[in-house]
């Protein structure tokens, strides 16, 4: 179940902790088109550390971290170290956060975000399957397929980017144990943000 919390005059959706797939077994396999036309497959990227992060760019947690640069800087230094990193907007025709694929690009080029894809999930069937529930929501897969890593972005749920420096960022934490071969000490946790606009 998902809980609402109104948070600096805004109401943060604040998902459950567990993914559709659980922590440890495979990721479920997709195919989405990015906002070239290009077709990614999750299967496509086996052997690689994989980041699924669901955005919604009108959505104002969204807005807290890219507005900071931090969702762009953890882009930036993972991608750099061989790390895809996907980001997906499930938003239905007509919902906040639905565009046409240019314009999407085009947000996400002004804000200098750094994914190694766009992909576009208007059925919003890749958001179900993996049952996200925020923007931002993310998942971390390992080389092997794995998933390893759902949840939030950091340990702070607000739209105050000043909280940014004080939160433990899950993401980074979980990339740089699985990257030096350590088990993630924090593998599940609960996503907050918008509601995903199914």
């Amino acid at each position: 179940m998902k809980k609402i919390l109104p948070i600096i005059g805004l109401m943060i959706a604040v998902g459950t902790a567990w993914a559709a797939v659980e922590i440890g077994q495979k990721a479920s396999d997709f195919s989405l088109p990015d906002t070239q036309g290009k077709t990614h497959t999750l299967s496509q990227y086996k052997g690689k550390f994989v980041v699924l992060e669901w955005t919604n760019p009108d959505c104002p947690i969204v807005h807290k971290h890219y507005d900071s640069g931090n969702m762009q800087k953890l882009q930036k230094e993972y991608t750099a170290k061989g790390v895809v990193w996907l980001s997906i907007d499930s938003s239905a025709p007509g919902k906040q956060g639905n565009y046409p694929p240019a314009q999407l690009e085009q947000i996400m080029k002004s804000r200098n975000a750094a994914p190694t894809a766009i992909l576009l999930d208007p059925s919003g069937s890749v958001g179900r399957q993996y049952d996200a529930k925020t923007t931002p929501d993310m998942y971390i897969i390992n080389p092997k397929g794995d998933l390893i890593y759902d949840g939030a972005i950091d340990s702070i749920p607000s739209a105050d980017q000043s909280d940014i420096p004080n939160a433990t960022n899950y993401v980074q934490a979980a990339l740089d144990e699985a990257m030096a071969g350590k088990p993630v000490t924090t593998a599940s946790t609960r996503p907050y943000g918008c509601s995903v606009h199914y």
